[in-house]
């Protein structure tokens, strides 16, 4: 039975226990929680959009551009990536406007346990859907900063002290342990302490310290975890069948293997019961 068709987008999630995931195809959306124990096919339609201009394009860049977008759009600059980069105040972004909406706005940063500790930033905005898309299982807020450079400087100080990455492996292998957030967020601002001080002379009270921050706790609808790590990818003519046994992060993890949702976008695809 079809479910959907078009072109793969993130899957969006809402803050429920267990989380809801829906996939997005086009115009269809699909309850994916519905099918967990389903048998599903994910079958590639050779056909791949660039999810800014629309036009057709044979392979998709930074997630789902073709190239010339992917050369000139500001959200595909290295800066995005590492904020700290940014070079908007020396008057080379490619997109001031877009910057302006994007990057001079306030941002968090955020001590997350998804495979381990690691720290992250996101928009206000973004929240909890941050921390649910990274698969994280507790999340909490150390600091808000009134820019992305600014967020993007103290993650980077941060670098030398906690991971900034989730391993891929662990989350679709096995649940992760939960942790005293409040102590390890205490911890890390007294390990880091030095550093932070610097930050604060040169940004002032554009840094603001969250206090006694609450902590966010998630939970996955995963029936069962693979037993070693693998990923299945979309191939022309090679639908991808398997029991969907849950989903976590973005990736839906299959019997024959974990499919990154996100890692697809803008590919156009049909979903089917079997």
């Amino acid at each position: 039975m079809i479910l959907g068709s078009g072109a793969i987008s993130k899957m969006q999630v809402e803050h429920t226990s267990p989380a809801g995931y829906h996939l997005s195809l086009g115009e269809d959306m699909v309850s994916m929680n519905a099918l967990l124990g389903c048998r599903i096919k994910l079958e590639f339609l050779n056909r791949i959009n660039c999810q800014h201009c629309g036009r057709i394009t044979k392979k998709s860049f930074a997630g789902g551009y073709c190239y010339p977008c992917f050369k000139k759009l500001a959200q595909c600059d290295l800066c995005v990536m590492s904020p700290d980069r940014c070079h908007y105040a020396q008057g080379t972004c490619r997109e001031p406007e877009w910057g302006e909406a994007f990057c001079m706005q306030p941002h968090i940063l955020y001590l997350a346990n998804s495979t381990g500790l690691k720290v992250g930033i996101t928009r206000v905005s973004q929240m909890p859907t941050r921390w649910l898309d990274q698969g994280a299982v507790q999340a909490t807020i150390l600091m808000r900063t009134a820019t992305r450079y600014q967020v993007g400087c103290v993650e980077k100080c941060l670098g030398a002290f906690v991971s900034d990455k989730s391993n891929w492996r662990h989350l679709i292998t096995r649940d992760t342990d939960r942790l005293d957030m409040k102590a390890a967020a205490q911890e890390l601002r007294e390990t880091a302490a030095a550093d932070f001080e610097a930050l604060h002379e040169k940004f002032g009270a554009d840094l603001v310290w969250e206090q006694d921050a609450e902590v966010f706790e998630f939970h996955y609808p995963v029936e069962q975890y693979l037993e070693k790590a693998r990923t299945v990818k979309l191939k022309p003519d090679e639908p991808i069948e398997g029991t969907l046994m849950g989903i976590r992060g973005q990736y839906l993890i299959l019997d024959c293997g974990a499919f990154n949702v996100r890692s697809h976008t803008a590919h156009h695809i049909q979903l089917s019961r079997i």
